[in-house]
């Protein structure tokens, strides 16, 4: 990995972590102060709204501005946002702090995809890099929760906020030497276009339909888990470390990628990862013990860890260049309002009929969406 990419990935980590313990520590501590799970996925799905709304602006943004100015802001959003549920500990302030720093990590991850993207040349290296820079969440979701759920059982849930607090600052240190790349040639319409108008091509639809079947998983198993471990009777540290090993494996499998990027389509990667996680959900929720929910952790985080390599490098290929921001933004506002919809439901769900039931359902409907990742396999 070149330095430059190695101090975007650190950048990416630190800010990434900063949400990721947030969204860890935040579900518990509403729980321990005697809100309901429907409650708790209103507050999970804030981590996603602002993302929804913001992620066509902030790649707007981004391929007018490059990657410093949007990486600042985003900084200094996340300080703030983590930084008053620190001081006020409360549902509202918690609230507030998953709108904060869900939309800071979201428009800051738009600012170094893009970054990555057009610094990269090739079908080859486009999967490297993103493999690389796909390494950032995959590890925050080690560091943020592992470190968090530490900090809750040792020291109390305000100073595992103020770590998170401090995380983003440390994006900033690594960030702030990076060379902005010169703007992209713009392509000039008469009629003007918009971020939706990249639906009309059909690869794009099928790419954030599967994108969104995948992006649903992950936000199953992140909202789910804590309720299940809390159910359970697991300790913060247990259910933090279960996630955690979960991020990990997820990023073992993305620095694997790159070595072997050349010998991998990507539509093939991802019709595999949805057969498989199918297979996962349908006996992670059978399960009693912290070792064999770890071990199911770890073979979700393989499957899923895998996918978003893949679906960035076929965005890249089939988006004009000078447009790559406004696909990125187009990305997570399809998989942001599935995480603002997807955790509300799934805690409505959890309350009627059980948690079991919410990792079946939605098994059960990526294994019927598999088949389309197959249909056509486009050549790019």
């Amino acid at each position: 990995m070149k330095p430059e990419l190695a101090r975007l990935v650190a950048g990416h980590i630190c800010i990434h972590a900063c949400m990721a313990g947030t969204r860890m520590a935040a579900p518990l501590l509403a729980l321990e102060q005697g809100h309901s799970a429907a409650a708790v996925g209103v507050l999970m799905a804030l981590f996603a709204l602002t993302q929804v709304f913001l992620a066509l602006p902030a790649g707007r943004f981004a391929d007018r501005h490059g990657l410093k100015r949007p990486l600042a802001l985003s900084v200094i959003v996340a300080v703030t946002g983590a930084g008053l549920a620190a001081v006020w500990p409360v549902f509202p302030v918690l609230c507030l702090a998953a709108l904060m720093t869900g939309g800071a990590t979201g428009a800051a991850s738009i600012a170094l995809q893009r970054h990555v993207g057009r610094a990269a040349h090739g079908t080859t290296e486009l999967k490297r890099v993103f493999s690389w820079l796909a390494i950032g969440p995959a590890m925050s979701n080690f560091i943020g929760p592992f470190t968090a759920g530490l900090l809750i059982d040792h020291a109390g849930y305000r100073a595992a906020l103020g770590l998170m607090a401090a995380l983003p600052l440390a994006t900033w240190f690594w960030v702030r030497r990076t060379r902005e790349l010169p703007p992209a040639t713009p392509f000039v319409n008469p009629t003007g276009q918009r971020a939706w108008d990249l639906l009309r091509e059909p690869m794009m639809r099928r790419l954030m339909l599967v994108n969104w079947f995948l992006s649903s998983c992950w936000d199953v198993h992140t909202f789910v888990l804590p309720v299940l471990g809390h159910e359970r009777g697991l300790s913060a540290s247990v259910i933090g470390t279960i996630l955690g090993v979960f991020a990990l494996a997820a990023a073992t499998i993305r620095v694997l990628l790159p070595l072997i990027a050349a010998h991998l389509q990507e539509w093939a990667v991802i019709a595999t990862a949805m057969a498989g996680t199918a297979l996962v959900f349908a006996v992670y929720p059978l399960l009693d013990s912290p070792w064999a929910m770890g071990f199911s952790s770890v073979l979700l985080g393989l499957l899923l860890g895998s996918v978003q390599p893949m679906v960035m490098s076929m965005l890249h290929q089939i988006t004009p260049e000078h447009r790559h921001g406004e696909a990125l933004g187009l990305r997570l506002v399809f998989i942001n309002a599935s995480s603002v919809l997807m955790p509300m439901l799934f805690g409505t769900a959890g309350a009627v009929v059980g948690v079991a039931s919410v990792f079946w359902f939605v098994g059960a409907a990526v294994a019927g969406g598999t088949r389309a990742a197959w249909l056509r396999r486009p050549r790019v």
